[in-house]
């Protein structure tokens, strides 16, 4: 798989594994990375899971002298007479949206079905808010809608946990989320979720809350995700203050959120 660049589809390079009765999908480096995208996402899963996020467990391991991230699959069930899959739709059929208009889904849009369709709709929104504000936090801007899903029961949904937390390249400073977050903004800003949070059923101290906790155990365990990730010092600091806490996303907080602008620079100095 390293040397032919086998792949079940998607940007990069990855294949299908299964190892006794977990299947995993397994993410390969690519020739023409210029850091460690796979040591990158490894550290974004790795704190989404310390920060509370529901989320699909990781490993980082190596082959052929290359890391490979392993991220096990929640879609199958192994049984004694093979595998089960369980039922799943994407944000993008959730939402009723074609390919063609996928640029239209919301964060806003997804969370009105929330609140009519699914179970636990009260602490599933908090989640989905939390997923939200992550992605800006980590540089995720990848988070379209076919990057959500849900499981059916055949009556409600429940949501699926997270994968596919990269955090996505960047030269410039601007940035804009994939799906929209409140009406025709997509930037990746806190303070455009701040604005959506009733959508969220959160009061706004609820919501900042939320975001100051994430940036408290974002400050406590990044560096030492990075060394498990065995991340290197230079790519560390690529990813320090760009993709993670990039200076863009806590830029327009004001009044009781203007503590979250000090204490995210509090926090990238630390992570630097």
């Amino acid at each position: 798989m390293l040397n032919h660049g086998t792949s079940i589809g998607g940007a990069r390079p990855k294949a299908l594994i299964t190892d006794g009765t977990k299947k995993y999908v397994a993410k390969f480096s690519s020739s023409n990375d210029l850091y460690s995208v796979v040591g990158a996402e490894f550290v974004a899963m790795r704190l989404a899971e310390l920060v509370g996020i529901s989320v699909a467990p990781v490993q980082l391991i190596e082959a052929a002298g290359r890391q490979v991230l392993l991220v096990e699959r929640f879609d199958r069930i192994a049984q004694s007479g093979g595998w089960t899959r369980k039922g799943m739709v994407s944000g993008l059929t959730i939402l009723g949206l074609s390919e063609l208009n996928a640029r239209y889904a919301s964060y806003e849009d997804l969370a009105t079905e929330v609140r009519w369709n699914f179970t636990a709709s009260t602490a599933t929104l908090a989640e989905l808010f939390k997923r939200l504000v992550f992605n800006i936090l980590v540089g995720n801007t990848d988070d379209h809608a076919r990057n959500h899903a849900a499981f059916w029961d055949g009556q409600r949904l429940s949501l699926t946990p997270a994968y596919d937390i990269c955090p996505q390249a960047r030269t410039g400073r601007e940035a804009t989320q994939a799906m929209l977050i409140r009406g025709s903004d997509r930037s990746s800003r806190i303070s455009s979720c701040l604005q959506a949070a009733h959508q969220f059923l959160l009061s706004e101290e609820q919501a900042i809350s939320i975001i100051e906790s994430l940036l408290d155990v974002i400050g406590e365990h990044f560096i030492a995700v990075a060394a498990e990730a065995c991340v290197s010092p230079k790519d560390r600091a690529i990813l320090a203050g760009n993709q993670f806490l990039n200076p863009l996303s806590t830029e327009c907080l004001t009044g009781d959120a203007g503590r979250l602008r000090l204490r995210a620079e509090e926090v990238r100095r630390e992570i630097m």
